[in-house]
């Protein structure tokens, strides 16, 4: 097999040197040479032919065939790499025309984006100038296209850099705005209800020697909530401590979109973080029930699902440390406030502690308030009152006195109903409360700032209070 090959390969060298020899024109260029023979004795020619001392290259001429297939394969391997990335880049240059076009949407728009909004750009950005350095490094020598996608990705991050930055800016300036007009619209709310600010008797919070709440200011609206529109009932307030009540702890909890379960929640150190929803701490918790959930001295209480039972969740752990039954308390829908499901246990936080809303059978619908121990969460007191809770809308408690509201219209709610547990009197007001959506679904009272946290309709809106003078005083 071997002779065979080398044999073909002869013919085919001497060809070639047949073909490229510079044999002067007229001089013999046959491969082969008449030779003289002779007759043997048996009437066989003989005649005898003499090689060159160099005999055929064979085995070289085999090394060259295997090297010269495993060039090919290589080749192939490497022509299918430049096919891949070719449609690699195709795709990735389509995603850099779509980053482009969102990012010269930040610039031109006024409108606020989240921290959010941005990471997804950047996680964009960081997957291709990943495979913009995988295909540097793969493929050798300078390549103009890769070269200039990895000059664009980057600028592109600079860009959405500064923009980050400067829309954080924006949101903190605009709230140092906010705050001095805040002053400014109390003046007007004090102008309309026949006196001035400079008059306004002023109460240091946790201080319950004023004489009730006189008004309310118009709502400031926050934020909508981190989980979005969908999530359209939850609670969020501050942490109060009566030994730190300078300390900061927000917390934001929208229920899931069908209003019923608690599952996640938010904290924030500070209100800037709330504001830019920055180094949130998010938890998960299975499963809480209805909008009437608090915080008070870093717990979290809430209505267990499906039960009639209190809990108490530690929120540097978030773990439920305590459980405990509210006896006769209803639940399960079974007398919430008005528009608002699953509310039957409502907890509340004033300056004398922790409180608990609710209505059993006994009373026939009406509420029930409940003083606890927050450590035992034990029924300290109980007050029956004579309004029936499904026709309230939400409630809150302000130095020991229960406040309750109803809806008026689609943009107005009114302060109508109190109870005072310091003397067991009901009595009857009107202070309206402006509001931005249709439905409340929750209102948290915080003595830290004598501020209302309402929950409307998956915004979070603040009010201040303004009190009356103690009639003793």
């Amino acid at each position: 097999m071997k002779l065979g090959r080398a044999a073909g390969l002869l013919f085919l060298l001497q060809n070639a040197v047949a073909v490229t020899d510079p044999t002067p024109t007229g001089a013999s260029n046959e491969p082969f040479a008449n030779v003289t023979g002779f007759l043997d004795d048996r009437g066989l020619c003989q005649c005898s032919v003499y090689l060159p001392d160099a005999t055929f290259p064979v085995q070289k001429v085999e090394r060259l065939e295997i090297a010269v297939q495993k060039l090919s394969i290589k080749f192939s391997q490497e022509l299918s790499k430049v096919t891949q990335y070719t449609k690699t880049i195709e795709i990735y240059e389509q995603k850099i025309r779509n980053v482009t076009l969102k990012v010269e949407a930040m610039e031109k728009t006024s409108i606020s984006f989240t921290e959010l909004d941005f990471q997804v750009v950047k996680l964009e950005i960081v997957e291709m100038e990943k495979l913009v350095i995988q295909l540097k490094s793969t493929l050798t020598g300078s390549n103009v296209v890769v070269e200039q996608l990895y000059e664009e990705i980057t600028n592109l991050s600079l860009m959405v850099t500064q923009l980050e930055s400067l829309d954080k800016n924006n949101i903190l300036a605009i709230r140092r705005e906010v705050v001095a007009l805040q002053n400014k619209l109390k003046e007007c709310e004090w102008e309309r209800n026949g006196t001035s600010s400079s008059s306004a008797p002023h109460f240091p919070p946790g201080s319950c020697s004023h004489g009730g709440i006189l008004n309310i200011s118009q709502p400031y609206v926050i934020q909508l909530n981190w989980r979005g529109f969908a999530y359209k009932y939850g609670a969020w307030g501050r942490d109060y401590s009566p030994l730190t009540p300078e300390k900061d702890l927000f917390w934001v909890a929208p229920l899931n979109p069908e209003g019923r379960y608690l599952e996640y929640y938010r904290l924030h150190r500070s209100y800037d973080d709330l504001l830019l929803y920055k180094n949130p701490r998010e938890y998960r918790i299975v499963y809480g029930e209805g909008s009437g959930t608090t915080v008070y001295k870093n717990y979290m209480y809430f209505n267990a699902h499906n039960s009639r039972d209190m809990s108490k969740l530690d929120l540097n752990t978030n773990t439920v440390v305590l459980k405990k039954t509210l006896p006769g308390a209803a639940y399960n829908n079974r007398f919430s406030y008005a528009g608002v499901a699953w509310q039957d246990i409502d907890f509340a936080v004033d300056e004398n502690g922790l409180w608990v809303i609710y209505s059993t059978e006994d009373s026939t619908g009406n509420i029930v308030i409940s003083r606890l121990n927050e450590t035992t969460l034990e029924v300290l007191d109980t007050w029956q009152t004579k309004q029936y809770k499904p026709s309230v809308s939400s409630a809150f408690i302000v130095c020991g006195v229960l406040y309750a509201v109803r809806p008026l219209n689609t943009r107005k709610e009114e302060i109508f109903y109190t109870f005072d547990t310091n003397t067991g009197k009901e009595g009857r007001v009107s202070i309206i409360i402006d509001k931005v959506m249709e439905r409340i679904q929750s209102i948290n009272y915080s003595p830290g700032d004598q501020k209302l946290y309402v929950y409307n309709d998956a915004y979070l809106l603040l009010y201040n209070l303004f009190f009356q003078p103690s009639p003793l005083s």
